[in-house]
């Protein structure tokens, strides 16, 4: 394994490790040393800070991946020195000053809006309810939606409101697999994320799940963005 690339793995909001549960396992029995960071959420910098951290403790070539608010993170993590790339899945990929929430309003509202709840302290959380599934996640398996609730955290405001530094793609290359029927994400802000970025783009249909439901995909895209460097 010591031979070949790190990959570290980033998650999203409401997420953790477990998110990637789907797509590690396969990348192991291709022989790479694969981490998943357990990012906080409380605030953008100290995602950021712990993501940067587990990649310059690669001791190596290492290759950031984010899934949607995931994708924030890896455009400021991706400035450490040993990050040969950064892919994109379903994911954000703001430019200088921006943030999740100024991104998402030069957009209709996606689907999910609905779905969205404010806590106490202004955090946020989607209700899942059988509605929401069938729109929203349509494709993630019946005995699957229990333990993606369960495995839910709380994310802070401030990771949707605090502004991206110098974006780390404009000094590495990047990699974008867009979810063609994403109901969180809408795909057209993906598309144009990806262009803007110059990320060499592929597309999948399925929801915002990613990981969970495209995974075979998810690997394909982290092995082309391998053999690319």
């Amino acid at each position: 394994m010591s031979d070949k690339p790190k990959i570290v793995l980033v998650h999203g909001a409401w997420g953790d490790a477990s998110h990637w549960r789907h797509v590690i396992p396969p990348l192991h029995g291709k022989g790479y040393n694969v981490s998943a960071v357990q990012n906080p959420l409380t605030a953008l910098p100290d995602d950021i800070d712990r993501t940067s951290r587990l990649a310059a403790a690669q001791g190596g070539p290492t290759l950031l991946v984010g899934h949607s608010y995931g994708g924030v993170v890896i455009t400021g993590a991706g400035h450490v020195a040993n990050v040969v790339g950064l892919v994109y899945i379903a994911a954000f990929a703001p430019d200088e000053g921006e943030t999740v929430n100024q991104i998402v309003e030069r957009y209709p509202e996606a689907e999910v809006s609905k779905y969205m709840r404010r806590g106490p302290d202004g955090e946020w959380s989607s209700e899942h309810t059988p509605q929401y599934w069938a729109e929203i996640g349509w494709d993630v398996p019946v005995e699957q939606r229990a333990v993606w609730d369960a495995e839910s955290r709380r994310s802070e405001n401030a990771i949707f409101t605090q502004p991206t530094g110098v974006p780390a793609w404009r000094a590495k290359p990047a990699w974008y697999l867009v979810a063609a029927d994403d109901k969180t994400l809408r795909p057209e802000i993906q598309r144009d994320m990806a262009a803007r970025a110059g990320a060499v783009t592929a597309e999948v249909p399925g929801s915002h799940f990613t990981p969970r439901v495209r995974p075979a995909e998810v690997v394909t895209m982290i092995e082309q963005a391998l053999r690319a460097r």
